[in-house]
């Protein structure tokens, strides 16, 4: 199959008949044998992982530098949430098929969860896309599967966690068989609902933090006001994760954040547009959130109604994603843009409050609501049955989102029915796990020379 464009949206080939397609995909077994996708050679003239970080530190906050490395230097699977550039340089070494999709970029397990939909339904999808980029489907599967290994290292043995990673392979190749016999848009509608408790529990989510998510879907919270000196309401500092700008550049960082949501507001559709136009912007504050987008420009904005309704929307800087430089450049010149459209077409439903303008100094930012009913999966406390549930989740999703944009038939006829990619996604996922015990190893080897700082503490 010939190569795409670089960057380029992958290529529709439903109009052509389900013979034609399945065909093109059984004749891939042969340029790109199932069995060598699990080939992970780290090359003799690999990078060092260290030297990487240093150079997206270049671009970032020096202040908030301290905070990313002491984060990523708690475990290995803490270095490979803020990792991504690292594995996308190892993964464009590997087999793929040619086949490109919409990928999420950073895809690990912490990067799923549950929210409310438009419609105020919680449904559970993939909910982080700062690195989404067109790339080959195969680069999201693998670091998927090995973000499973590496987040049960201390839980479960080493053939437990390789068939976690085999159970990803296998939910999504089953899924992408499933979503391949549907009519084209029931495959496209189709979503991942938390119905109940039950459901929710099965895949890691607690029952309280259901029915906490479940309340903010008809109880939208209403903003602590603070009287310091006036009536204007507040976000309430919590350093050294949410704090304001103070000093003499307060000014100008407001005025630049004001500019933003102007630049934001023109980029969404009429309806929410006309909804923003019921709050005012009220406050707005630094906040540092995450692993790998420590060092970015994150903040919240306050918004507020005339009857006191308190909306947070965060921003967050966009950059070039980390695929980009492995599989060709964005077609979007705003990276703000790259993500909200990225995001789009992945998820099943979106934010209907997601834009994008350009912030202070001239970045590149995207916006959307925080925390709207969010829900996260609780590892601390899941067992190996949750865990594995829980991975057959995470690769269902991952197979409806990646069909949004590549096509079904075609992958599924690839990947086949039998066992053979599974199998090679865990022994891949298994090397690649201990390559990242020894990166991380590297990195904090580096904190202790004093080749990267370290922060003092974190919270």
């Amino acid at each position: 199959m010939a190569e795409l464009p670089a960057g380029a949206m992958p290529a529709q080939t439903h109009t052509q008949s389900i013979d034609e397609r399945t065909a093109r995909g059984r004749a891939l077994r042969v340029q790109q044998p199932r069995e060598q996708q699990a080939i992970f050679a780290p090359s003799t003239n690999r990078r060092d992982p260290v030297e990487i970080l240093i150079e997206q530190g270049e671009a970032r906050l020096p202040t908030l530098l301290p905070l990313r490395y002491t984060r990523m230097k708690a475990s290995p699977f803490a270095f490979f949430r803020g990792g991504a550039a690292v594995m996308a340089a190892d993964l464009a070494g590997t087999p793929t098929t040619g086949l490109r999709v919409q990928a999420c970029g950073d895809c690990h397990l912490l990067n799923f969860g549950g929210f409310a939909t438009p419609e105020r339904r919680l449904a559970f999808d993939i909910n982080d896309f700062d690195e989404t980029a067109v790339a080959p489907w195969e680069w999201d599967l693998k670091r998927l599967a090995t973000s499973f290994v590496l987040a049960t290292l201390d839980i479960l043995d080493r053939q437990a966690r390789i068939d976690l990673a085999q159970s990803v392979a296998r939910s999504y190749r089953e899924t992408m068989a499933r979503l391949a016999g549907l009519p084209l848009l029931e495959a496209w509608y189709g979503a991942v609902l938390l119905d109940n408790e039950a459901k929710a529990q099965e895949i890691g989510i607690g029952a309280a933090a259901l029915r906490k998510a479940v309340g903010f879907l008809t109880h939208p919270a209403i903003a602590p006001l603070h009287h310091d000196g006036g009536t204007q309401p507040r976000i309430e500092d919590a350093p050294p994760l949410v704090f304001h700008e103070t000093g003499p550049e307060a000014p100008a960082f407001r005025a630049a954040v004001e500019a933003m949501y102007a630049d934001y507001l023109n980029s969404l559709y009429l309806a929410p547009s006309v909804l923003l136009e019921r709050f005012h912007l009220a406050d707005v504050a630094y906040k540092v959130v995450g692993i790998g987008s420590v060092g970015t420009l994150c903040g919240v904005m306050l918004l507020m109604s005339g009857n006191g309704e308190a909306l947070y929307l965060q921003f967050k800087e966009a950059t070039r994603s980390v695929l980009e430089v492995h599989a060709g450049a964005s077609p979007f010149s705003h990276h703000g843009q790259r993500v909200v459209r990225g995001q789009r077409l992945l998820q099943a439903a979106s934010d209907i409050l997601l834009g994008y303008g350009n912030g202070p100094t001239g970045r590149h930012i995207y916006v959307r609501q925080l925390r709207d009913a969010k829900v996260k999966p609780q590892l601390e406390t899941m067992t190996p049955k949750h865990f594995r549930r829980y991975a057959e989740t995470c690769g269902e999703v991952l197979a409806r989102a990646h069909a949004r944009t590549a096509d079904a038939v075609i992958l599924s006829a690839y990947m086949g029915k039998s066992t053979t990619l599974d199998e090679a996604i865990g022994v891949f996922a298994h090397a690649y796990a201990k390559q990242t015990e020894s990166d991380h190893a590297a990195l904090q080897q580096a904190i202790k020379s004093g080749r990267l700082p370290d922060a003092a503490q974190d919270s």
